[in-house]
């Protein structure tokens, strides 16, 4: 299976495999996001080490059950050959009714095929009134026309 775009990026192809991305993972789908990752791909995200597809999958099940109403915004930060290093910005309520924003840093590294073989994930995350929240288009993809994180000032 190859999952396009493929490496050696471009800015527009780092870009593209950004939004791609982006609109996986705004559809909290574990099963559907698992698939861009090879079947060994390793992580690390916070305390979490996942591996392959299966680790991956539970991990995102996990998550998406704790952060509600999620939307994430991703932007290019820089890129070389198969690698990727993105910036990201989310929004997420817990079950009290907490509002949050995270903020992290991904790097990534890409397979010949286009799948994600390695992701390090470094977040930080801060708690927020209702009212300063940015990320308002309803669940799901991203609208073209929404401000990205520059464009936010984050």
């Amino acid at each position: 299976m190859s999952r396009p775009p493929l490496p050696p990026f471009t800015e527009d192809s780092a870009k593209e495999k950004i939004r791609l991305a982006e609109d996986g993972w705004n559809s909290r789908d574990p099963a559907k996001v698992a698939l861009a990752y090879t079947t060994d791909s390793r992580w690390r995200n916070r305390a979490e080490f996942p591996v392959g597809r299966a680790e991956i999958e539970s991990f995102l099940t996990r998550k998406w059950t704790r952060e509600m109403e999620y939307r994430l915004i991703k932007e290019l930060w820089a890129f070389t050959g198969n690698r990727i290093a993105v910036r990201y910005a989310y929004e997420y309520r817990d079950d009290s009714g907490q509002w949050f924003r995270a903020y992290g840093n991904e790097n990534w590294e890409f397979a010949e095929d286009g799948l994600m073989a390695h992701r390090h994930a470094s977040i930080n995350e801060r708690p927020i009134r209702e009212d300063e929240r940015k990320f308002h288009w309803p669940l799901g993809r991203r609208p073209d026309d929404h401000p990205g994180l520059s464009d936010l000032g984050l």
